[in-house]
């Protein structure tokens, strides 16, 4: 009997505390709501934290409200971490709400693939949702426009690659005839500037040459010049006798004409040098006999009353 009353009143002690922790998280939950409702967002959060963390209350509808006070604190990391503990629920209802709410976190230009398939999923869990059905379709025509609006940038994009290539292409063309026309031009140039060079070394050239006939005319007459005065004077002066003038003639003959050499006349002889040289010592005692011969011969006296002539 002793032992019926000890667990009779084991189980009203624990009966009465169970029944105040609920009481507890009645108030708290009530409390959590309340503040929701009224905006204050912070303190829901609090109470719905507290709940799950420090009173370890395992209650699916905590966790999907804690989710939605931090969606509206903006605490997206916060928020889809609750709303991801959700989607394993065996609440259907529970659970397309948790898909819609993250595919609302994702209703995002960069990510609108990845709440499309959140919305699909919350219709697949509630075909009921209306609220994840309206998102659903809001969200895959904003997906086809991103797409059209992608392709219209990928064509344009082509486009204008095509139009840039196709002007890179031109300003290389013009370019490059700007380079050949800057090189014939510059060819030309040169060509002009060799035609006058050519032009001004034949003019020069005509102009030494002139000045170099000039000189030489002028050298010719003054030549002449000299010509004309030495026959002036020849003519001046008295003109020689027969006698002297064949002399004369002769002389100049003599000295204007070249002197033969020794060889040459031997040569024109056809007389070696050893014969020409015995003629030579002959010729030699030849004349030494003349001229003793002569210094014997008495000269007769001039007689002084003759003329000399």
């Amino acid at each position: 009997m002793r032992i019926k009353y000890t667990i009779l009143l084991f189980f009203m002690v624990c009966f009465s505390a169970s029944a105040n922790d609920i009481s507890r998280v009645n108030t708290l939950k009530k409390n959590a709501a309340a503040a929701f409702q009224a905006g204050n967002y912070e303190e829901a959060a609090a109470q719905y934290s507290y709940l799950i963390d420090s009173l370890l209350i395992d209650d699916e509808r905590v966790v999907m409200n804690l989710g939605h006070a931090y969606y509206q604190l903006d605490k997206k990391d916060l928020a889809q971490a609750q709303y991801q503990k959700l989607v394993l629920s065996k609440d259907e209802s529970l659970k397309s709400i948790a898909y819609q709410q993250l595919g609302a976190l994702s209703n995002d230009p960069k990510t609108l693939q990845k709440a499309l398939s959140y919305f699909k999923e919350s219709i697949k869990s509630d075909p009921g949702n209306q609220d994840a059905r309206y998102n659903y379709e809001l969200v895959k025509k904003k997906l086809k426009e991103q797409q059209d609006q992608n392709q219209d940038n990928q064509d344009q994009n082509k486009d204008q690659d095509q139009e840039q290539d196709q002007e890179n292409k031109d300003q290389q063309d013009q370019d490059q005839q700007d380079q050949e026309q800057q090189d014939q031009d510059q060819q030309d140039q040169q060509n002009q500037d060799q035609e006058g060079q050519d032009q001004q070394d034949q003019e020069q050239q005509n102009k030494d040459q002139q000045e170099e006939e000039q000189s030489d005319e002028q050298k010719e007459e003054e030549q002449q010049q000299n010509d004309e005065g030495k026959e002036g004077k020849e003519e001046e002066q008295p003109k020689p006798q027969e006698g002297e003038e064949g002399e004369e003639g002769e002389e100049k003959d003599k000295k204007e004409a070249p002197q033969p050499s020794p060889s040459d006349k031997m040569q024109e002889m056809n007389i070696s040098e050893e014969k020409a040289k015995m003629i030579l010592e002959a010729l030699k005692n030849s004349e030494i006999q003349y001229i003793q011969q002569n210094r014997r011969k008495p000269t007769k006296r001039k007689d002084s009353d003759k003329p000399d002539w």
